[in-house]
């Protein structure tokens, strides 16, 4: 068994011939760059790639394989230069109705083994989303249809951002997933829980206890790649594996999620949109006591706070650990030269923040960044929380020597 970082959840901005994929992802997230990006400075063993049902990607993929420099293996993945196994998956909103009779909609990660089940995949889906070659496009099931489908193509379903205001399913649809999976619901391995959430949240609801939770960073962009991301316990890298260790089977398992702090979150607390900032408050803030407006997005933290069913917050004893960090990119004072500098060093990301001391960064920038980086990348940060679209800040005592 080895210990690998895994990121589920990237978007793909332009295909290779600049054909839009994600419209909010910056052009240069393509998919050669995500793998150039994982295996040569971010240091991710595991990557997720959720656009890969547009027919532009799919070709853009083939090519990739046609190259030489990738080839696909038989547990499922595609291994690039031995060092990273990228997922193929695909983000389908779908169309719910609430027990209420109101229609929402939410996003759903899907993953597959092989090239040829995404791409049967998305020639199902095309029947059901008017423009497949676009991501995240809003399909005319529910969830609970498309997890057959995703599973006649050997894929797995898992609801991404669950607690978010805007597409998530307890954030927009549902006060519990079970009423959208009903007798489905078991088939559900795991649960994304969004920046704005972490597992002492998400442990206020007790059917989340059977669940594994991941934590990804829905990156727009390539340095947003694993802002937030998991370690797995597998046998080797590859789709097999990775299902295994969601369903804690055979000894692979989750080992540690590591994120940003919630309160950094962007829809961690309720945000009115009448007076445009963040409510402050005892938790639900379900209306704005300024001018009593309830034109207001609700918080993830207010919502968990409205819905939860458990007075303590326990956790089941397969729980790894949830453990803040803030990424390099996040750190103020530390810029894309500083980055540099200790990348030609420490060679990756994850070496700098998992197996590189505060000793051995400061040789490499100076004992007063040195001690920035460690600080925020344990926590140790002031923090201005985030609302209604806008992310919370950190503050880093810059006076450190």
């Amino acid at each position: 068994m080895k210990e690998i970082f895994a990121d589920l959840h990237i978007h793909i901005g332009r295909s290779e011939n600049g054909k839009p994929i994600k419209i909010t992802a910056a052009k240069s997230l393509n998919f050669a760059n995500i793998a150039n990006e994982c295996a040569d400075r971010k240091g991710i063993d595991v990557v997720g790639i959720i656009d890969c049902a547009s027919p532009y990607v799919i070709q853009d993929i083939e090519n990739f394989l046609s190259s030489g420099s990738a080839h696909e293996i038989a547990d499922g993945g595609i291994i690039y230069k031995n060092k990273v196994c990228i997922i193929l998956g695909s983000e389908i909103e779908t169309s719910e109705v609430n027990e209420q009779g109101k229609t929402a909609s939410a996003h759903n990660l899907c993953y597959f083994p092989t090239i040829k089940d995404i791409k049967n995949f998305s020639k199902e889906m095309s029947n059901h989303i008017k423009n497949i070659t676009l991501s995240s496009q809003r399909a005319d099931i529910s969830a609970y249809e498309l997890i057959d489908i995703v599973e006649r193509y050997n894929g797995i379903l898992i609801p991404a951002h669950v607690f978010t205001p805007h597409k998530g399913f307890y954030g927009n649809c549902t006060d519990r997933l079970s009423k959208i999976f009903k007798e489905k619901f078991n088939k559900i391995p795991s649960i994304e829980l969004g920046l704005s959430s972490d597992s002492f949240l998400a442990d206020k609801i007790s059917e989340l206890e059977n669940k594994t939770f991941i934590t990804n960073s829905d990156a727009h962009s390539l340095p947003k790649i694993a802002r937030e991301y998991n370690k797995f316990l597998l046998e080797d890298i590859s789709f097999k594996e990775l299902v295994m260790a969601l369903k804690n089977e055979g000894g692979r398992k989750i080992l540690a999620n590591y994120g940003l702090d919630p309160k950094l979150g962007k829809y961690h607390r309720t945000f009115c949109e009448k007076c445009g900032k963040r409510v402050e408050g005892k938790a639900p803030v379900l209306y704005c006591p300024d001018c009593d407006s309830s034109n207001i997005t609700i918080g993830v933290f207010d919502r968990i706070e409205l819905i939860k069913d458990k007075k303590e917050t326990t956790s089941p004893n397969f729980r790894p650990p949830y453990i803040y960090q803030i990424p390099l990119t996040f750190i103020p004072g530390v810029g894309t030269k500083t980055i540099n500098k200790l990348l030609d060093k420490f060679n990756t990301e994850m070496n700098i923040l998992h197996n590189s001391s505060r000793e051995d960064i400061e040789k490499v920038v100076g004992k007063k960044i040195a001690n920035i980086i460690k600080d925020a990348c344990t926590g140790n940060v002031n923090i201005q929380v985030g609302g209604g679209g806008v992310y919370g800040k950190i503050s880093v005592d810059r006076d450190k020597k």
